[in-house]
């Protein structure tokens, strides 16, 4: 019985770690930076500082997140309420919603990640957004967009429910703003994470 019962718990770790083992690497990795003084950056890196590089996988459209170490290539115009589109647009990168802005322009630029079908399927999907809980007022998010450089500044943050949907239109008429969204709590489909930016400058 005892045996049986170790098998049990064995089984139900291992599972566990399945399903959360992403979400436990990139907590694991940040903790690690953090404690370790480390910090990224896509400008020019002082040689004696504890700054290391972060490139972007393209520059036509992707996306950096320096503090979280993070870089993916963006799927543009995505149907978000289309579950095997936006899926399928998981497995290359962070998805573009189709029908919000593109950077640079007037609106909203509305971007998500790790969306999933099943608990099971969490660590198929794009696993960038899984830390962006930890992003804070003042942060920057870069987005590559032909071949330009696009700086935006995190102003806030929001738990809202996956019916919530406000977030993928415009946010403050006139203004160019930016919105990431992703599952929450990491490595669950109960409700979603917005991070909400306006855009400081392009290059």
């Amino acid at each position: 019985m005892r045996i049986f019962a170790t098998a049990l718990i064995g089984l139900a770790l291992t599972v566990i770690l399945f399903i959360f083992g992403p979400v436990i690497k990139q907590e694991l990795s940040y903790s690690f930076n953090r404690m370790s003084g480390v910090e990224y950056s896509i400008d020019n890196i002082d040689v004696w500082s504890f700054q290391r590089p972060i490139n972007a996988p393209n520059i036509n459209f992707s996306i950096i997140i320096p503090k979280l170490n993070a870089a993916s290539a963006i799927v543009e115009n995505v149907d978000p309420l289309n579950q095997d589109e936006y899926l399928n647009a998981l497995k290359k990168g962070v998805a573009h919603a189709r029908g919000s802005a593109f950077p640079g322009s007037v609106g909203n630029v509305f971007l998500f990640a790790h969306s999933t079908d099943t608990l099971i399927n969490v660590g198929r999907y794009n696993a960038i957004f899984f830390l962006i809980g930890h992003l804070t007022e003042g942060d920057e998010v870069d987005i590559y967009y032909k071949g330009r450089l696009y700086k935006y500044i995190v102003y806030d943050k929001k738990v809202v429910e996956p019916t919530d949907v406000e977030y993928l239109g415009t946010l403050t008429e006139g203004e160019k703003t930016l919105t990431l969204q992703t599952c929450y709590p990491p490595g669950t489909t109960f409700k979603r994470l917005v991070i909400l930016a306006k855009l400081k400058e392009s290059e």
